[in-house]
């Protein structure tokens, strides 16, 4: 059995950042032979085999996913992965040359660890305009200083502000399993993640979440860098806005899905309600790029809230 499983889900990739996501991969100062490389094809047209992808490590394995949505995607990768551990990597992730090594170090100095992921930091096309820079957040990017950080696992552990993101997640196969049968259980939770036109993104947290309350420790390890490759459309104020908005209303029904939800829930009318009043206090169409941007946050934010 490999002891680390790598799976990097897609559809209709951009090649050339899928070219410097597999170029990151080949690096990798881990021997071949102690980890796998799950590409999730969901649903590309044309469907992607061998002979169309750049250049890529040897120790690839492509599986079809035809289920529309990142998480339908994951969670087939999740039952093919033969490796005790399993990371995460999106089309346009660069992970350091040391990181599978290191990841693959740290959980087996650290029996209770059950996910850890490190910095997140952006290449982009071009600069970012300046009203852009209080939203990079909303792109994965992600940073917490020099130091380790750790959160003890619990059933009523709270989260902690430095859990990891999607990109590079790294999450032991055991609480991944869990996490798959909880879906299984529950399937509604398969939409709280990237499905389509949506831009919801909890289908992360929501994996963290599990592993956390479930007794897993989580971590985040500044030895763990990789590179986001930002193509300028998601700098677009439309963009932003969207993700804003699905983000934050995955955010929410995510707390509230594991009983850690500081916000009462609303009704569809109180929900209304509160976006108007969010649309006069920002003006959107008046305000600028950044105005619109956070009265879309805003209004996912309520639109999470509303009881079921």
């Amino acid at each position: 059995m490999s002891r680390l499983s790598v799976i990097l889900c897609t559809r209709d990739p951009h090649l050339g950042r899928l070219a410097r996501a597999l170029a990151g991969l080949t690096a990798q100062d881990l021997f071949v032979s102690a980890w796998e490389l799950l590409l999730i094809d969901n649903g590309s047209s044309p469907a992607l085999s061998p002979e169309k992808l750049p250049p890529h490590p040897v120790n690839l394995r492509i599986v079809s996913e035809p289920i529309p949505g990142l998480t339908p995607a994951r969670l087939r990768g999740i039952a093919e992965a033969r490796g005790e551990i399993i990371v995460f990597v999106d089309d346009d992730n660069v992970l350091d040359p040391t990181y599978l090594s290191t990841a693959l170090e740290a959980f087996r100095a650290s029996p209770r660890l059950g996910a850890v992921g490190g910095p997140v930091r952006p290449e982009f096309e071009t600069p970012p305009p300046g009203w852009a820079v209080e939203f990079l957040p909303l792109l994965a990017l992600h940073e917490h200083g020099s130091a380790p950080l750790l959160a003890t696992g619990g059933a009523d552990a709270p989260w902690p502000v430095f859990a990891p993101v999607g990109a590079g997640l790294c999450v032991r196969r055991a609480h991944a399993l869990d996490y798959a049968a909880a879906l299984r259980l529950n399937p509604a939770r398969t939409a709280l993640d990237r499905r389509g036109g949506s831009l919801s993104s909890g289908g992360d947290n929501d994996l963290v979440f599990t592993t956390l309350r479930a007794g897993g420790d989580v971590a985040y390890l500044p030895a763990l860098p990789l590179i986001h490759l930002i193509p300028d459309f998601r700098l677009q104020a439309t963009y932003l806005g969207r993700l804003n908005h699905g983000i934050q209303r995955s955010w929410m029904q995510v707390l509230t899905l594991h009983h850690a939800n500081p916000w009462p829930p609303l009704s569809p009318l109180g929900a209304r309600l509160r976006i108007i009043k969010a649309w006069l206090r920002h003006l959107p169409p008046f305000s600028g790029p950044a105005a619109a941007i956070r009265w879309r946050g805003a209004s996912g934010h309520f639109e999470g809230r509303i009881s079921r």
